[in-house]
């Protein structure tokens, strides 16, 4: 699920005004409070450290914020704060950095006073940090304008929720199922090089493994599971055997991940059949499990799994997708898999049908259909480059308004436009980048957040049309 992102932030002010203005102190800490709760408002979990002047204070502050687990740590100048006071130590932090650049008052102009110069002249404190911080090459993020500007939120809490899906991806175990597709290259990557990258652990299970599993699921679980789909899936028409087949296996395919502590998962339909113990494909699982905040992606293509649960984990509302067919009258792209979107992004009630398949000796799969609600988006794939190199890409798009459509009765379909560039330039730059089939798909537009989570990733990051 969706994950509250958590920031710590730290308050800055000169040591030097509280000795000859004490009386503004009380001003300082309202402010620092409102901003916290600008910042809570926008869905984010705070850690307010005390307001700090000296380097010994930072360094304090610092370490209770680092003890509560906080994905990113956000400064605020009150007024000025010399750089000194904070920038070794910050330089020094393993934490993505944000500068909140803000002030108490909207307005400054002829009516103002050298009291409201006094309580609006932080930004002076954040040039000198931000010069400072980037002569010794620390990589930090700016929210820019006032403090109730909506602007202002949205770049913070964007920012936020980069620095959330960054801590997501390191680290992650994706499990592979079965063999990656034969001759399918451009998102094969050796393992110890996705270790290197970004820390992923790759561990690949023999689809028999989940076909023993299968064997051992009671009858009452994949019952309790059916009765469970009727409530937020239309099962009418849909054979109740085929919906306890691809249950059964899901619910299987459920509880390896579950043990295994994995955060995405990817498996080649190809290495399903009888032999392994399998009824089906478990395409529907793919969709319950996203739709849960699990990674996947088809074919064994474990840094798109990876990334799609990284994705869930920070933004919420991602599913895996391909691009399959251009309509160059339209302007659009066409977009599909065999049976895997997340029903999160629905805009209806998701229904169940049966997929014909003859793609292995198993029996057909259910699969969840259903329109994708139409509104902004931004896809996003990370590609493989030179030199065991990784790029993150990035789109604007507009997901239409297009419902199922009778000619794809047995499929997950639905439309995208790009909205920088007509199709052919869209298309022609995101190959000219190397972007692969498998993309992910988030709800919104996130593109300076795709930005900022390359940038803390350490990946060139690749935004089309910008």
């Amino acid at each position: 699920m969706t994950a509250q992102p958590r920031i710590g932030l730290l308050p800055l002010y000169l040591e030097l005004y509280d000795r000859v203005r004490p009386e503004a102190r009380p001003n300082m800490e309202a402010f620092a409070q409102r901003v916290a709760d600008r910042l809570s408002a926008g869905g984010l979990v705070v850690e307010r450290a005390p307001i700090c002047r000296l380097e010994a204070e930072v360094r304090s502050a610092l370490g209770v914020l680092l003890a509560r687990d906080v994905d990113l740590l956000a400064t605020l100048h009150l007024a000025y704060s010399p750089s000194l006071e904070s920038a070794d130590v910050l330089a020094g932090l393993g934490l993505p950095l944000l500068l909140l650049d803000t002030t108490p008052a909207q307005c400054f102009a002829e009516q103002a006073t050298s009291d409201d110069l006094f309580h609006n002249h932080g930004i002076h404190g954040v040039q000198d940090l931000a010069c400072v911080l980037r002569r010794c090459e620390r990589t930090f993020f700016l929210a820019v304008g006032h403090v109730d500007n909506p602007v202002f939120l949205q770049e913070a809490v964007g920012v936020a929720r980069a620095a959330c899906t960054s801590r997501r991806l390191r680290g992650m175990k994706v499990l592979v199922l079965g063999d990656e597709f034969t001759g399918m290259g451009d998102f094969a990557v050796e393992p110890e090089v996705l270790d290197h990258a970004l820390g992923l652990s790759i561990e690949r299970v023999p689809v028999a493994e989940l076909g023993a599993r299968c064997h051992h699921l009671s009858e009452k679980d994949v019952a309790v599971e059916a009765r469970i789909d009727a409530e937020r899936f239309d099962t009418t028409g849909l054979s109740p055997s085929i919906l306890n087949d691809s249950n059964r296996v899901g619910l299987a395919l459920r509880a390896l991940l579950e043990e295994r502590r994995a955060g995405a998962f990817s498996f080649n339909f190809q290495s399903f059949d009888r032999r392994a113990g399998v009824p089906t494909v478990p395409f529907l699982e793919a969709s319950k499990a996203m739709a849960r905040g699990i990674g996947y992606a088809g074919e064994g293509d474990a840094l798109t799994a990876a990334l799609v649960g990284a994705l869930l984990h920070g933004f919420g509302d991602t599913t895996f997708t391909e691009m399959f067919c251009p309509d160059w009258e339209g302007g659009s792209v066409f977009m599909s898999h065999m049976g895997e979107c997340n029903p999160a992004l629905a805009a209806g009630r998701p229904k169940l049908v049966e997929k014909p398949y003859a793609f292995g000796d198993v029996d057909n799969p259910a699969i969840a259909l259903f329109a994708l609600e139409p509104g902004p988006a931004t896809l996003v794939n990370i590609a493989p480059g030179p030199r065991d190199s990784l790029e993150l890409l990035a789109a604007r798009v507009q997901v239409l308004d297009r419902g199922p459509q009778p000619g794809f009765p047995d499929v997950p379909h639905f439309w995208l436009e790009p909205v920088d560039l007509d199709l052919p330039e869209f298309l022609r730059r995101y190959s000219e980048a190397g972007g692969t089939h498998h993309l992910a798909l988030i709800k919104g537009e996130h593109m300076e957040s795709i930005a900022a989570l390359a940038a803390m990733l350490g990946l060139k990051a690749i935004l089309l049309g910008k």
